[in-house]
């Protein structure tokens, strides 16, 4: 059979099967999944060596070494944060406000994992999916399928032993672009988790599910006049060299000063950091940045120095841990400026700080929006104006980019999935937990007696109206407000603006020469919806511009047919029981 037929009748069953488990999953006390995410957790931190390896051994990317401290801290440092967090029931209560929160979860969570790093982004957002109460299917980069697939089961097997219903975490066997099309598209679908390529988080972005993803990061380190140079320089080498640059917010561009220009490149050569030469430069962005689409050539993302060297033919020494590329410029003339996924690093020497500001901030234009930068400075008045005028959601003060951004080493909420905001075309600018996989359902209590729009819009002053209001507060347990009755003429202007809404031509007069009852107002509302849905000739009807729950609902009753078309805005509610009892007309 067709390798994407499999994929993607794959993706039905694993979608159908995760919807059956987290109906189960439901009914388990916030004690029980916390036991179950205790239980994952402790699995992956026991397993974080040989997971990693077998990252480095199935990809080659990155670096063992630095693969276990990041599945380390997915499974200690995100454990950490949401153990006591309260996600199943009521979650918060305010008396004060008669406000009672009580968590839903989505459902069940699709979740498209990369190849830079597999096995920490897959612990990672399994526990956040079944700590919100989720179930979870996980689709694989291929070219990591065997560490994803043993990290799901690592944490399965955990979950399973712990009382988790069977297929809660479920996994792809035969991932393929069409069979995570369909996962992202399939009707049990939630929510998605999206991160990889721009490619594939477009994709869950235009699946009409709600999606979280990431955009690329090219993230600008602007070391201040007022930095400790000696830990500004060594916290970016830091940063740019952990598991050879994998991360996406790791530093791509170092910018300072001139003044600064011999300090920081003899601290550059006293961390190991190689200069390229002009031509080395040439050689190496020609090989690293594809000319055509500038995008990351797959071959040298998370090399080493020395396999970059080797690649495009330049000799570099042993203990190199970056590669520098001294920079006049940014954008397609020079490849070197934009995003590089590997040890890399542009560096860029302005006349002053306000020279630096910008250019960091055409960085970010560049290909980072909304994403991260980095700061070294002892200036907090600098510290402030920077975060205020860089486009980026994340502003790393005085630490490793990738570090600090994903909560290692600051107090952002730990996470491996960055959100990039409106202006990254993501749709939160938050680091992502499992408060971002439930809803939030508000018993809500009257605070205050009901008003007529016409008492409330009263002559009494904002400061009056605001005094009355805690006052009938204050009395809302004891007194009883009985609202004023409409009249027939405020009636009927309510009816004509409903009809107006539904397409009918209000019939004046009619409803003043009869008492408003419900039967006829009912009867005036049927001869609305039965104007809405014509029985005309199929081929001369027109498809509905939107359709609801109760739309279906009233033509099931009415065993009436629905017409809709390519354009037609479907709640789905209305689309599945649609689907389910075959009331739709599908026209061109």
């Amino acid at each position: 059979m067709d390798k994407d037929l499999q994929s993607i009748q794959e993706a039905r069953d694993l979608a159908e099967r995760a919807h059956r488990a987290q109906k189960a999953f439901r009914s388990f006390s916030q004690a029980q999944v916390d036991a179950i995410v205790a239980a994952m957790a402790d699995a992956a931190t026991q397993n974080a060596e040989r997971l990693a390896r077998m990252a480095v051994e199935e990809t080659g990317y990155g670096r063992a070494e630095d693969k276990v401290q990041k599945n380390l801290f997915a499974s200690q440092r995100v454990f950490s944060a949401l153990q006591d967090m309260k996600t199943i029931g009521p979650v918060s209560e305010d008396k004060d406000a008669g406000i009672i929160e009580i968590a839903e979860p989505v459902g069940v969570v699709a979740a498209i994992l990369p190849s830079t790093n597999p096995t920490s982004t897959a612990i990672y957002k399994v526990l956040i999916a079944i700590k919100a109460g989720n179930s979870i299917v996980v689709s694989p980069h291929p070219a990591a399928m065997r560490c994803i697939c043993e990290t799901v089961g690592v944490m399965t097997q955990a979950a399973r032993a712990h009382g988790a219903p069977e297929d809660l975490i479920c996994c792809f066997s035969q991932p393929s672009m069409a069979g995570t099309q369909e996962l992202m598209r399939h009707r049990r679908t939630s929510v998605i988790l999206a991160t990889g390529g721009m490619g594939i988080v477009k994709a869950a972005y235009s699946s009409g599910k709600p999606a979280f993803g990431v955009g690329p990061g090219n993230v600008p380190a602007f070391v201040d006049r007022s930095a400790l140079l000696d830990k500004a320089v060594a916290d970016i080498v830091a940063g740019k060299s952990f598991d050879w640059g994998t991360i996406c917010s790791s530093e791509q561009a170092l910018v300072a000063e001139r003044s600064q220009r011999e300090s920081i490149i003899a601290e550059l050569h006293r961390q190991k950091a190689q200069f390229l030469s002009a031509e080395e430069t040439q050689k190496l962005g020609r090989l690293l940045i594809h000319p055509e689409s500038f995008t990351v050539n797959p071959r040298c993302v998370g090399q080493s120095p020395q396999k970059l060297g080797e690649m495009a033919g330049i000799a570099v020494s042993k203990d190199a841990r970056v590669l520098i590329a001294e920079l006049a410029g940014m954008g397609r003339e020079y490849p070197l400026s934009a995003e590089k996924l590997s040890p890399v690093l542009a560096l860029y020497f302005v006349p002053d700080r306000e020279s630096a500001f910008e250019l960091c901030r055409n960085l970010l234009h560049f290909g980072g929006l909304g994403h991260t930068c980095v700061i070294h400075a002892q200036d907090d008045a600098v510290v402030r104006e920077y975060g205020q005028r860089m486009p980026a959601f994340r502003i790393v003060v005085n630490s490793p980019s990738p570090l600090g951004s994903i909560g290692a080493t600051t107090n952002l909420f730990p996470a491996m999935t960055l959100g990039c905001g409106a202006v990254g075309g993501n749709s939160t600018s938050d680091n992502i937990g499992p408060q971002h996989l439930l809803n939030l359902k508000r018993i809500a209590y009257e605070m205050r007696p009901a008003r007529t729009a016409a008492k409330l819009a009263g002559t009494k002053s904002p400061l009056q109206s605001s005094a009355s209001a805690n006052a009938c507060a204050c009395q809302h347990a004891t007194a009883t407000v009985v609202p004023p009755a409409l009249d027939r003429e405020e009636i009927r202007r309510i009816i004509d603006r409903f009809l107006a809404e539904k397409g009918v031509k209000p019939e004046h007069g009619a409803i003043q020469n009869k008492p408003a009852t419900a039967e006829n107002i009912t009867a005036k509302l049927d001869s609305s919806h039965t104007q809405s849905l014509p029985s005309i000739p199929a081929e001369v009807r027109q498809p509905l511009e939107f359709v609801c729950e109760a739309d279906v609902r009233d033509a099931l009753r009415r065993n009436l047919r629905l017409a809709i078309g390519p354009k037609t805005l479907l709640t789905p509610a209305a689309r599945d029981l649609g689907r389910d009892h075959n009331v739709f007309d599908y026209m061109n």
